[in-house]
């Protein structure tokens, strides 16, 4: 059984008022501009293994995330958003695109130029305990990366000095110095997950990419790292990438969010506009799918038809408008399926690439619902 990790006080996820509506304003100069970026992956077959297709994971994704923001990434799984956390932090190799780190092109770095902007940007694993050497003690688990990165400026050639930073930023996330001597298999999953999380503060970063760092923990636990994660980025002047699937997770943590489709970026509003006017057809469905705490709400689900398209074949045009409730609601016109929206501003700081934007409304996806069956929503009509 796993021991309960007590390391910080609990408290509720589905707080009344978000965290994002108390954020303070955030700086108007961008910390990461993302443009145009895309990651395709070969597919090979054949006796001689030719190259016969893509997977198109991310498809001409551009944005920009704030310096001090909290921005969230959702989406279906398989929609890219891993691949381009990935692929900003050049973990994974581009296709095309480009990305500025504070001004300085991201991609066009080598050798130790590379290795110094690996100091300002670092990744929190999903997994808590796969992303952890059962090997290594946490003192070598968040030392190697200090290893790799001595120089004589910062004295990590020595144990001692690793020592103590590995000591410090355990702290930091609310575990003792001692721990440091402990294996990954002697901790409880929020304790590996906050490991995780000193693994990649070590180095100083400005920039932190959040791969669904609270998917695998238990909810009183996915909380309390939530709340460690606001109280380091205050702490260090930090910038988060969150990528999640639990929307009202994201709800509560970020202050902006961007909505994936199958490599597209498909609307990005301030938290508060994308939760209360949702301007694409996509994220109707998908807030449509949060759960209602109170029993005694019933609530009728905006059910997609359909499987999601293969990445390696998507669909021409707007890539949703094969499972597109809104589209037939308008009877099916022919700009959708072969014209690609761009992503639009619509004011207020709110984009969304459908031709239809201005169409969408809670009226709409209520009428929408409201014609299908109780075997397509799954849920109780009283």
């Amino acid at each position: 059984m796993e021991q309960v990790d007590t390391t910080m006080a609990t408290s509720s996820v589905a707080a009344p008022t978000s965290e994002a509506a108390q954020a303070a304003p955030l700086a108007a100069q961008p910390l990461l501009e993302v443009r145009n970026l895309k990651t395709h992956f070969p597919i090979f077959g054949g006796i001689l293994r030719r190259r016969i297709g893509s997977v198109y994971a991310v498809d001409d994704v551009s944005m920009t995330v704030n310096r001090g923001e909290k921005f969230g990434l959702v989406g279906e799984s398989g929609c890219g958003k891993t691949t381009f956390g990935r692929t900003v932090l050049r973990l994974e190799r581009a296709t095309a695109g480009s990305v500025y780190m504070d001004g300085q092109d991201v991609m066009a770095l080598k050798d130790d130029a590379l290795k110094h902007m690996r100091r300002r940007m670092q990744l929190i694993f999903q997994d808590p305990y796969g992303s952890l050497n059962p090997r290594m003690p946490v003192s070598d688990i968040i030392g190697e990366g200090l290893l790799a990165q001595a120089d004589y400026e910062n004295g990590w050639f020595g144990r001692a000095n690793r020592d103590k930073t590995v000591g410090d930023y355990l702290e930091a996330v609310g575990l003792r110095r001692d721990y440091s001597r402990r294996y990954a298999h002697e901790f409880s999953g929020g304790q590996r997950q906050r490991i995780g999380i000193a693994r990649a503060l070590a180095l100083g970063p400005e920039f932190v990419v959040c791969d669904e760092p609270v998917s695998a923990l238990d909810v009183s636990i996915q909380s309390q790292i939530l709340n460690l994660l606001s109280d380091l980025r205050a702490e260090f002047n930090l910038t988060y990438l969150f990528i999640a699937h639990n929307l009202s997770v994201v709800q509560y943590f970020c202050e902006r969010i961007g909505v994936m489709y199958l490599g597209k970026l498909v609307e990005v509003a301030g938290t508060d506009a994308l939760y209360d006017h949702p301007r694409h057809p996509y994220t109707v469905a998908l807030l449509s799918a949060i759960p209602v705490p109170d029993p005694r709400v019933r609530k009728k689900r905006l059910v997609l038809k359909g499987d999601v398209p293969s990445p390696a074949n998507p669909p021409s045009g707007c890539r949703f408008h094969t499972r597109c409730w809104l589209r037939e609601r308008l009877g099916n016109p022919e700009q959708c399926a072969t014209v690609d929206p761009p992503l639009m501003d619509l004011g207020g700081g709110q984009f969304s690439a459908c031709h239809f934007a201005d169409k969408v409304s809670a009226e709409a996806a209520d009428e929408a619902a409201a014609r299908q069956s109780r075997v397509d929503t799954a849920a109780v009509v009283p």
